[in-house]
């Protein structure tokens, strides 16, 4: 089978290697395809020429596996399916399934109807794409073909999002897409089990981040928000649809609640809804205490937080205003931003980590002077708050996965170049394992040991096993067993030798090796056998020790040894002959005799 190559072919810099391809046993897997929110030209799709520079992809993958709906992990899906080609199947879960498409059909509208784009995916791609979607459950192994199978586990981050393990013959890589290890007011947290693949692909966007309690994040943002709609200020918080979104909806909904607050809080419009539904169809994927109480009460059903209308942005006083999306790369956030960013009264609240080249990271990285597409330049003078309630694993998260899953090799992915190398060495010295973090179109080679299944015949076993009586048990320590390999019906059978040649045709030639020593013992033969078979017995148990009628002596049936000298005389010679098979238990007897005979056994 050979190697297990990786190429991450994402689009982009340092940010947003969420496509991947991985070959293994003759198989080429593709892990997410995603787009880069950062650019608006060619770059922003990961770069397929790795793969072919001409004609389509179908003949080169064996499948797709998207994580979870995210853009920047299946942004590019009808792009590459429909633009570049791929008929084959492209695996995700059942939420991923229902809310893919939505996702995409909104970043087609920004992109073609307001911005204006040629060349770009259309509505009918988005179909397309999707009719080639096969759905998997959870715990559920898919067999892909006769050799590749695939099985998706719990990721937590966002709704329906899934870790998916790779298996081709004894071969296995886990890939993690986004995820997160803690549980929170809405989904609880990722879970995989100790499959000990040969190499783990993580996501390490908070590579070097330890987030604190979130109980004060919570109380933070909270206080944040209130202190700014208390001044009359307005509150803008980028989100993704599905996410985030909720997870702060439920926060603030109880907290307006909790203060009996008239402020009004607002949602893109639309969306919530979408959003609710989706929740309440997929309630399964949630967490422990949203599915107890979802009998009584839906927590996504808003009474504080109503839909948004774009008139009212230039509503006088305080509001609280969660728009898409999350970055500010455009959109309904982006143009609210415009408009609000202006005033010092007004308080931006990031929640989630944003790519290179957004609006989002711009002001996040302190610039205070924004140019949009028609060369207008913008001030900023809102006050710019980043509180990561991002659900991606932390460093210590990472860790915890890498302890848990017990991988041979890691990869480190979907992050940024300088964090990445110090999560790097942290893994080298914590877990002493190779770890790697290649760049765009860098192929890494991981070395896997490839075991192949044998059956072995029940003779075979019997005899091993009375063999392992013999000798002092060493369950840790591998065994020599001496069989013949036979290749029968397309399967590799370890057989007993002589059933082997029988099932050959094949005349059966023993090899066997003797060697004598001398023991200095006096008086008839027959006494020195009896010294001899008593010692055997006190060794290796009474019945692995037979004698025969002619005075020799079998041990476990197929080694000899037989006394003979003068009855009279002062020595006496002992051969000990066995078989090939036979060569630990014969030549371990040589130095037990050479001691000679002990003294409790005299007379």
């Amino acid at each position: 089978m050979g190697d297990i190559k990786v190429v991450p072919l994402g689009a982009g810099q340092d940010v947003g290697r969420s496509c991947i391809l991985v070959s293994m046993g003759g198989k080429n897997i593709m892990l997410d395809c995603g787009m880069h929110m950062g650019f608006n030209d060619e770059r922003r799709f990961p770069d397929f020429t790795y793969i072919t520079r001409n004609g389509p992809l179908s003949e080169f993958l064996d499948c797709v596996i998207i994580s979870h709906f995210h853009l920047d992990h299946c942004g590019a899906l009808p792009y590459m399916s429909e633009m570049v080609g791929f008929d084959g199947p492209i695996y995700m879960t059942h939420p991923t399934k229902a809310i893919c498409p939505i996702l995409l059909e909104d970043y087609r509208k920004i992109t073609v109807d307001r911005k204006g784009e040629t060349n770009f995916f259309t509505s009918e791609m988005i179909k397309s794409c999707m009719k080639k979607t096969v759905a998997v459950n959870l715990h559920q192994t898919v067999q892909v073909d006769d050799e590749l199978e695939i099985k998706a586990y719990y990721a937590g981050h966002v709704l329906g999002a899934g870790m998916f393990r790779i298996k081709v013959g004894s071969q296995s890589v886990v890939y993690t897409g986004d995820y997160n290890m803690t549980p929170d007011r809405h989904l609880g947290a990722a879970w995989i089990d100790k499959c000990r693949p040969d190499l783990l692909i993580t996501e390490s966007t908070y590579a070097t981040t330890i987030r604190d309690s979130k109980r004060c994040r919570e109380r933070d943002f909270l206080k944040k928000v209130h202190d700014c709609v208390e001044k009359g200020g307005k509150v803008l918080i980028p989100v993704f649809a599905l996410g985030r979104a909720q997870e702060l909806c439920i926060l603030l909904e109880t907290y307006w609640d909790r203060m009996n607050l008239q402020v009004p809080i607002f949602f893109s419009a639309g969306l919530t809804e979408k959003a609710t539904n989706y929740y309440k169809l997929f309630i399964t994927w949630t967490n422990q205490k949203i599915k107890n109480t979802f009998v009584q009460r839906n927590m996504f059903e808003f009474k504080h937080i109503k839909p948004f209308e774009r008139a009212y942005a230039d509503n006088p006083g305080p509001m609280v205003v969660f728009a898409t999306p999350g970055m500010l790369h455009g959109g309904l956030s982006l143009q609210i931003f415009r408009k609000w960013c202006t005033s010092d009264q007004n308080v931006i609240i990031m929640p989630g980590y944003c790519v290179a080249g957004t609006v989002g990271w711009k002001i996040l990285n302190g610039q205070r002077k924004i140019e949009f597409e028609n060369r207008q330049t913008v001030e900023v003078k809102m006050s710019v708050q980043y509180m990561s309630f991002s659900a991606h694993a932390d460093a210590k998260g990472i860790m915890q996965l890498i302890r848990h899953c017990e991988p041979k090799n890691v990869m480190l992915v979907h992050g940024e170049a300088v964090k990445m190398e110090f999560l790097k060495k942290k893994i080298q010295q914590e877990f002493g394992l190779d770890c790697t973090n290649p760049a765009n179109g860098e192929t890494v080679s991981i070395p896997s040991t490839v075991s192949i299944p044998i059956d072995m015949s029940l003779n075979l076993l019997k005899r091993d096993a009375t063999t392992a009586e013999l000798e002092v048990p060493q369950p840790k320590q591998s065994r020599v067993l001496h069989g013949t390999l036979v290749m029968k019906d397309g399967k590799m059978l370890l057989l007993e030798p002589s059933q082997a040649m029988k099932e050959l045709g094949l005349e059966e030639h023993t090899i066997r090796f003797t060697s004598t020593i001398f023991v200095d013992e006096a008086g008839p033969i027959k006494k020195t056998t009896n010294k001899v078979y008593h010692l055997l017995k006190e060794k290796y148990g009474e019945r692995n020790v037979q004698q025969s009628c002619d005075g020799s002596l079998t041990l476990s049936d197929s080694v000899l040894i037989k006394v003979s000298g003068s009855e009279e005389g002062e020595g006496k010679s002992v051969l000990v002959s066995w078989s090939l098979q036979d060569e630990d238990l014969g030549s371990s007897l040589l130095p037990l005799l050479e001691k000679g005979l002990p003294p409790d056994l005299r007379g």
